[in-house]
């Protein structure tokens, strides 16, 4: 019976993250794998042509992608899932956008760590003249 899916419903999309070449930009590949998925470490590694994306030599292009933490993907639902990754090289290094590394570093110092954490609000707001609308001063 072609309506029977039973056998496809364990599958998931999951769409892996990354920081792009420019250091602003975000890149993303999907693939389907057997799940559901509740960590990270569930998940394999995966590789990109890091020279498309101006993060690796032409001569030397794979840059290895590492799952760092899953998300529920909230456009395809169910047990589909995002991924955020970090870039390395094959050797292990992290490539020079991966701040995501750095700051892992930073975070795991244990002083870090025992800090509070604050958060403020702010609201932005401008004057406007009543004739011209335009800003004030």
């Amino acid at each position: 019976d072609q309506s029977d899916l039973s056998d496809y419903t364990e599958k998931i999309i999951a769409e892996y993250i990354w920081i792009g070449g420019s250091g602003l930009d975000m890149r993303s590949k999907a693939r389907t794998l057997p799940g559901p998925v509740k960590d990270p470490s569930e998940l394999p590694k995966w590789n990109y042509d890091g020279s498309s994306t101006g993060q690796a030599p032409g001569s030397d292009s794979e840059v290895i992608l590492y799952p760092q933490a899953i998300f529920k993907d909230p456009f395809r639902r169910g047990n589909n899932i995002l991924v955020m990754c970090d870039a390395y090289t094959p050797a292990g290094e992290p490539i020079p956008t991966n701040k995501r590394h750095a700051a892992a570093k930073i975070f795991s110092d244990p002083s870090v760590a025992a800090e509070e954490t604050w958060y403020g609000i702010e609201q932005e707001y401008t004057l406007l003249q009543k004739d011209i609308k335009w800003p004030v001063g």
